[in-house]
């Protein structure tokens, strides 16, 4: 089959061989095709598509997952996923039935129950009250439901609070450095510019947020926004000090500068947390994101955004800023899975909106894993060994991650050989640093591994710090597996 100008195609039920198409107007339906060619003149050029597809940014988890794919005999303390040993199929099925039920006893209909299934429901979400009931019993956070907006786990709720708050060329967001890929992906592909705070060892300073939105203004730019992660952060690890809490409430009030706080780690980390930016917040000063990824399970795909910001318009009316992300998700995802929502508020409903309670084992858990790590690399790499070798680590109180520095420039090259020649997976520092950095650091993340795994996979990680870890390595090229931004 040759053709150089097909304007409507309605059905074609084989095709064996296309050697050329100019130009294809509309095709409805193609059941079978054997073999395409398509000459380079009719092909897509990269360079004419959004710069953000040619960013390094999105190119590195896609690196990491060709490592975890081709050496699945590896521990890899690559991936921040829950870990599956508390998952059971059957509970899918427990927590939609009490949904149903939910529905049943508030008075619904069995014709606005089908609905509450079937159709797409409302933008905002379903189960908002279910939320907003659970912000206020977990975490202190009281706001009304139509400030919540259900969202398509949080990477949706980032994209949609990024597009809402940065509105023109010079307005800015600000990050930490290093800083979760997933917001700097997010900003990529807006188009969004990003000023950086470098974050220090032992966490972030006000006063170089102050210094950095300052000089932004000076290059007659405009700070919107700084993302942060609070608590446990994701790479480093991470927590805010109360008083840092309230040092940046306070700041963030006097630059006219909104909080954008991410806390996905909080109800999965062993003891008392302190208290979120947003139950704090008295001037309506932060926007909160969240997940259920971390809490229940990564599978349900729902996050939410908290936006109780007042947002008045050209006529004096007044709404919240919720409204507006909620009119962005409508072209967006136009809704959030109701049976994910339905499974979600199952589970809400068991534990009487208390996701905390959900969590007691699983935060033993992932708590006994860092703990075991920390553990593993103190045995394995001893004080004065690591002292000669350039060798340190953080000591996390909670969370997934924890960082580690090497006396090598942990890169690609590094990770590959580590991969190949010692049997241990491990995430490049440098991957999270939107300017640039972290060249002799790695994350570990220890939430996905059993006890056994982290004392293997310790031991193999020490050999190959300890063993001149710069040697040549065999080249591993990246394919187009997909990024895994490991968030909800």
């Amino acid at each position: 089959m040759a053709a150089r100008d097909v304007e409507h195609v309605e059905h074609v039920e084989h095709v064996e061989h296309v050697e050329h198409v100019e130009h294809v107007e509309h095709v409805e339906h193609v059941e079978h095709v054997e073999h395409v060619e398509v000459s380079i003149g009719d092909a897509l050029r990269k360079e004419g598509l959004h710069a953000s597809v040619s960013d390094p940014v999105l190119d590195t988890m896609n690196f990491l997952n060709e490592v975890t794919l081709r050496y699945p005999d590896a521990i890899s303390f690559a991936p921040g996923r829950p870990h599956d040993g508390f998952f059971d199929v059957e509970q899918i099925f427990t927590h939609l039935r009490r949904y149903l039920s939910h529905l049943a006893d508030s008075g619904q209909t069995p014709a606005q129950i089908r609905d509450a299934f079937f159709q797409y429901g409302p933008t905002a979400g379903r189960i908002r009250a279910l939320v907003a009931d659970s912000l206020r019993k977990d975490e202190g956070i009281d706001v009304p439901p139509e400030s919540v907006v259900v969202t398509v786990g949080c990477q949706e709720a980032m994209l949609l609070t990024l597009r809402a708050l940065i509105a023109g060329s010079d307005d800015v967001l600000v990050v930490p450095s290093p800083c979760y890929v997933g917001v700097i992906g997010a900003a990529r592909v807006l188009d969004i510019g990003l000023a950086v705070v470098e974050e220090q060892q032992d966490g972030f300073r006000c006063a170089d947020l102050e210094a950095a939105v300052l000089a932004e203004r000076a290059r007659g730019r405009r700070p919107r926004a700084f993302y942060v992660v609070s608590d446990h952060s994701n790479p480093l690890g991470t927590t805010m000090p109360l008083a840092v809490r309230h040092e940046l409430l306070d700041l963030a009030a006097r630059l006219g500068v909104l909080i954008v706080e991410d806390s996905p780690y909080r109800l999965v980390s062993p003891g008392r947390q302190l208290p979120t930016l947003k139950s704090l917040d008295r001037r309506r000063g932060v926007v909160h994101l969240g997940s259920f990824s971390k809490t229940l399970f990564p599978g349900a795909r729902v996050g939410f955004a908290v936006a109780d910001q007042v947002v008045v318009d050209r006529a004096g009316g007044t709404g919240l800023l919720a409204d507006e992300l909620t009119r962005i998700k409508s072209m967006v995802t136009v809704n959030t899975s109701p049976l994910s929502q339905a499974v979600v508020a199952g589970m809400l409903l068991a534990a009487d909106g208390r996701a905390a309670d959900l969590n007691v084992a699983t935060s033993a858990y992932y708590g006994d894993a860092m703990r075991a790590t920390l553990a593993q690399l103190e045995a394995n790499i001893p004080a004065e060994r690591r002292a000669a070798l350039g060798v340190s680590w953080n000591r996390p109180s909670g969370g997934f991650f924890l960082t580690v520095n090497v006396p090598f420039l942990a890169d690609n090259a590094a990770l590959a050989r580590s991969a190949q020649d010692f049997g241990v997976i491990w995430t490049p520092l440098s991957y999270f640093y939107p300017r640039g950095g972290g060249h002799r650091a790695i994350r570990l993340s220890t939430s996905y591994l059993t006890q056994a795994d982290i004392v293997d996979g310790i031991a193999r990680l020490a050999r190959f710090i300890t063993s001149g870890a710069t040697s040549p390595s065999t080249a591993l090229s990246v394919s187009a597996a997909q990024p895994s931004f490991e968030r909800g």
